[in-house]
């Protein structure tokens, strides 16, 4: 069973994540494709973010005692069903999973349409996941 402490360690990881993405947020397409060490460094954190946040989903099931996700998805889904996201964050992040197991598995197949969507628009929703599960995990 996970605790409170877990949680916060993958809370802290992602939140440091996100700080480094933030660096590359501003740069183009073609300045990250164009580069070996920006590329390495956009698709290495990106994955470690998304990685992070199903990780951390993981975790807080695993500390609530909810069902057992049998995909990296589906742990978003549940989440949802307990009420501790919504319905369109699930969606956004069981999204994100996909785009990670790309990254992961199809390196040679990379979007990097789809790497600087994710780079200035979607890591919002990382963020706005951090600070649902908070709500819903402070002591009562």
């Amino acid at each position: 069973m996970s605790n409170l402490k877990v949680i916060e360690n993958k809370k802290s990881a992602i939140r440091k994540y996100l700080k480094i993405l933030q660096r590359y947020r501003k740069r183009s397409k073609e300045e990250i494709e164009g580069d070996i060490d920006i590329k390495g460094a956009v698709e290495r954190y990106l994955y470690l973010a998304v990685q992070s946040t199903i990780d951390l989903a993981e975790a807080i099931i695993a500390y609530k005692n909810f069902r057992k996700p049998t995909t990296m998805s589906e742990a978003f889904y549940i989440l949802n069903e307990e009420n501790f996201i919504s319905d369109k964050l699930a969606g956004r992040l069981a999204m994100m999973v996909g785009f990670r197991n790309v990254i992961a598995h199809d390196y040679e197949k990379i979007d990097y349409d789809i790497v600087l969507d994710v780079l200035q628009n979607r890591l919002k929703d990382i963020e706005t996941f951090l600070k649902e599960i908070s709500k819903k995990l402070r002591p009562a």
